[in-house]
């Protein structure tokens, strides 16, 4: 049976459930950076192979936005935060009050750089607890690490650093809008859990539903 087969929607609702509490905490955790209501929601969450999750990034080649952290723990693996350079910037600009700055051309403005570090910080903390609260397993972030370059060379780094090839990741896409924009400016990204091979099962076992249901 093909990895992917085994997961049912039973599995993805749990993930999803898990997305929108920690989304919901980093909303909470914005509105107070940013003394605005600011709204999260997570419209999908799926299992996708390496290629796919590449894909999803816009492709090897593209340069994106990305905050990377290693999860240390009962069930290691690597997380990733990646958002186009126009969605990074979008948020910069609407987290700063300043439309002027943006991430389209090298040098970078430190505040920029800055802002988009904290956003990371906060969305992956929150995912990171709500999956921790909902397994009662032990998961500690590494300090998460900014970088802006090729998705494929991004990935690839994350994981050969710690010599763990991961097949498959767990995808949450994430939506951020504060309260007085429209919907057509939130902030779009995509959070990459990148289970160690062993993890998935861990995971899941500790969920109570069986990968091999």
């Amino acid at each position: 049976m093909n990895f992917l087969d085994q997961f049912t929607s039973i599995h993805l609702d749990v993930l999803k459930e898990i997305g929108n509490i920690g989304a919901g905490n980093a909303a909470t955790a914005l509105s107070s950076l940013l003394n605005k209501k600011v709204d999260m929601k997570v419209p999908d969450v799926r299992i996708v192979s390496f290629n796919e999750m590449m894909e999803l990034a816009g492709g090897p080649d593209n340069v994106v936005a990305s905050v990377f952290l290693r999860i240390e723990g009962d069930a290691p693996g690597s997380m990733f935060f990646i958002l186009s350079l126009q969605q990074a910037s979008r948020f910069i600009q609407q987290m700063l009050g300043d439309s002027s700055l943006s991430l389209d051309n090298p040098p970078y403005d430190e505040m920029a750089l800055s802002a988009l570090q904290e956003l990371g910080n906060i969305l992956s903390g929150s995912y990171l607890s709500s999956l921790s609260d909902f397994t009662k397993l032990d998961l500690y972030p590494s300090v998460p690490a900014l970088s802006i370059d090729m998705v494929g060379a991004l990935i690839s780094f994350g994981l050969i650093e710690f010599s763990q090839v991961s097949d498959y990741a767990i995808v949450i896409d994430t939506a951020l809008n504060e309260d007085d924009h429209h919907p057509t400016e939130s902030v779009k990204g995509h959070f990459f859990l990148l289970p160690d091979p062993d993890s998935f099962e861990i995971i899941f076992r500790s969920l109570g539903v069986s990968s091999y249901e």
